[in-house]
């Protein structure tokens, strides 16, 4: 199975391909999807939406995940955020993809164990779930892309075990 991780944000939104088979994860790629500050809001989200499009004609994931939004102090912000998940949301729904959502402590305790790890905690989990992610990515993966990684290995764990208990068995 194909799953994009996704950690929306207006500025910069990650992204990650990982393939899932049993327990097994293996790295295909992540990257960046940014707009430009300058531009307009809806010219913004337009670019997170074609951005994202690409990467799913690219990549054709089975399955989608994103990463839920933290409150944020500054009501302005919080909205920008709110929309832009939005589109990460509706991206890969309307192209018929599954997608689930994951709180940042669930997605911290599926890799680390515990809900309040360090982001170096994840990083070191990123590395050894999938060691070639560094490898391909020339050594360097970035805090958004980490991120976005995390959330398909959560989705990696946790979508199997909600489609099992989903699945009527007779």
């Amino acid at each position: 199975m194909i799953i994009l991780g996704i950690d929306p944000g207006l500025q910069k939104t990650g992204w990650g391909i990982i393939f899932s088979e049993g327990h097994a994860l293996q790295f295909k790629a992540c990257g960046l999807i940014k707009t430009n500050n300058a531009d307009a809001l809806a010219d913004r989200l337009a670019a997170l939406h074609h951005g994202l499009s690409a990467v799913i004609d690219q990549w054709k994931p089975d399955t989608a995940a994103v990463e839920e939004t933290f409150v944020n102090n500054n009501p302005a912000s919080a909205l920008k955020l709110g929309q832009a998940r939005g589109v990460c949301l509706s991206v890969p729904a309307i192209m018929g993809i599954e997608t689930a959502e994951y709180s940042a402590n669930k997605i911290k305790k599926s890799l680390v164990g515990t809900g309040h790890a360090a982001k170096e905690q994840v990083g070191m989990m990123i590395r050894t779930l999938l060691p070639g992610a560094l490898k391909n990515n020339g050594g360097q993966i970035g805090a958004d892309e980490a991120d976005a990684l995390a959330v398909a290995i959560c989705h990696a764990h946790y979508g199997r075990t909600l489609k099992a208990y989903a699945t009527p068995t007779r």
